[in-house]
């Protein structure tokens, strides 16, 4: 990539997001909390309620510009969980982190949490069937959350059972992408509320489809003016262990690797567990693209 394609990248809109308006003058660092006894790669680390607040604690103290909070497992297989088990796991948490003075994301596709989280305090709600389920756009219409909008081939119990299968994958994901974004504004959601998430690993081959993804990252999000934010979350997922070999807990490295690789596609905002060496790397491609414009 030249200087000039790094340079002439047009920076996306701000983003209205709660009490906060985003800009984007540089990739912002969404730290994130599982909540969960069983996600793939910290399940039952931060389950406990203590645990989770000192989590968000260190991350946010590490550099993270927002934390995305999630009750239910969405990786390959997990199993549903009730409506009361994740309001007990997440609602407690957006009411005491609301003080901070970072923006809360609430990672759910129930539009019943989505209204606890928001009446809570929430910021941004963050869902990984893009609003498609009854009321849910009828949860956030009213809101002033921001919102992020992911693409995702089938659903988590069985989105990467049989081979997912794209016409082609980049025009896939920003079609679907675009529909979605068309019905939240046919809603009355204003545009400058909306960003989207292409979702690697959420039916993708793990190499093939998500590194195309990853390879044309704006061009799989919806043609806006000004352009749409876009979410990459990458953080020691299956695509990083099918190509160095390392199990999700090894996968730091990697991380670090596809967050440096997503800023430089452009991605507006990268969702990670490790916090600090995501905020560290972010630096340094920071200081050389701050070189370029010098130049």
């Amino acid at each position: 990539m030249s200087n000039a394609d790094l340079l002439s990248r047009p920076v996306p809109g701000p983003l209205q997001c709660g009490r906060f308006t985003l800009s984007f003058e540089r990739p912002l660092v969404m730290g994130i909390l599982n909540v969960t006894p069983d996600s793939f790669s910290d399940g039952g680390r931060y389950a406990a309620y203590g645990d989770a607040l000192r989590q968000a604690e260190r991350m946010m103290l590490d550099g993270a510009d927002m934390l995305d909070i999630g009750g239910e497992s969405t990786r390959p297989g997990a199993p549903p969980v009730s409506l009361d088990e994740e309001l007990e796991r997440v609602i407690p948490l957006v009411e005491a982190l609301h003080g901070a003075n970072v923006p809360l994301s609430v990672d759910t596709y129930k539009p019943d949490v989505m209204r606890a989280a928001l009446a809570a305090g929430a910021d941004l709600i963050n869902d990984v069937w893009g609003f498609r389920l009854p009321g849910a756009i009828e949860a956030v219409r009213d809101s002033t959350c921001g919102l992020c909008v992911m693409h995702m081939l089938g659903e988590p119990r069985t989105m990467q059972t049989s081979e997912p299968a794209y016409e082609d994958v980049v025009s896939d994901v920003r079609r679907f992408l675009t529909e979605r974004i068309d019905a939240l504004r046919a809603a009355g959601i204003a545009q400058a509320r909306i960003s989207v998430d292409p979702g690697f690993g959420f039916g993708k081959t793990v190499i093939e489809q998500n590194y195309t993804l990853l390879a044309h990252l704006l061009e799989s999000a919806p043609q806006a003016e000004p352009p749409l934010p876009v979410l990459a979350g990458m953080s020691r997922k299956s695509m990083l262990g099918a190509v160095t070999g390392r199990a999700a807990p090894d996968r730091l490295a990697a991380s670090l690797a596809a967050a440096v690789c997503a800023a430089e596609r452009g991605a507006a905002i990268v969702r990670v567990h490790d916090v600090a060496p995501t905020v560290d790397a972010l630096k340094i491609w920071s200081a050389m693209r701050d070189a370029a414009r010098r130049d």
